[in-house]
């Protein structure tokens, strides 16, 4: 099948093999590198008592401003693309080690509201060192990882859209 974007039928016909080969998947190539990636962040998170999905919280809960900002658990769940039942045991770890709270939405009880403590924006500090890490690890500037973030998000958007 011609498309715009992809192979031409015959050009697909001549390299199905090597179209099929795990090499040449671009699914595995994520796949494989996104297990490296968590790989790397594992002793980076770890002096933080950290996971890298609760990193990954703390990373959304961070960035609310003003400081204080309490966001709900759907909104964390969207923006992570984490149903709640992979959301709320991690949520509740998180205010275990007292990083978070959680609190029922005074005007609406089926809300439920999350935000740093005073320790869980202390921890910030500590997660700075880690951008430049990662980035020495990979021997990427920030600003190439930049543009590489950015290509990605595309593509995620573009796979959605697929879906869609």
């Amino acid at each position: 099948m011609d498309t715009e974007h992809g192979p031409t039928s015959a050009a697909a016909n001549t390299a199905s093999a090597d179209w099929l080969a795990l090499d040449h998947q671009l699914c595995f190539a994520l796949y494989s590198t996104s297990l490296a990636m968590t790989k790397l962040y594992k002793p980076l998170l770890e002096p933080m008592g950290l996971t890298y999905p609760q990193y990954l919280v703390m990373l959304v809960l961070w960035e609310q401003k003003p400081e204080g900002n309490a966001l709900t658990v759907s909104a964390l769940g969207e923006r992570l693309n984490l149903d709640s039942g992979t959301l709320t045991p991690l949520l509740k770890r998180l205010e275990a080690a007292g990083l978070i709270t959680r609190q029922r939405d005074a005007g609406d009880e089926r809300r439920v509201r999350v935000q740093p403590t005073r320790a869980g924006h202390q921890l910030r500090e500590q997660a700075l060192r880690i951008p430049p890490t990662v980035a020495c690890a990979i021997q990427c500037e920030l600003h190439e990882i930049s543009q590489l973030t950015q290509r990605l998000r595309v593509l995620r958007e573009q796979l959605l859209q697929a879906q869609a």
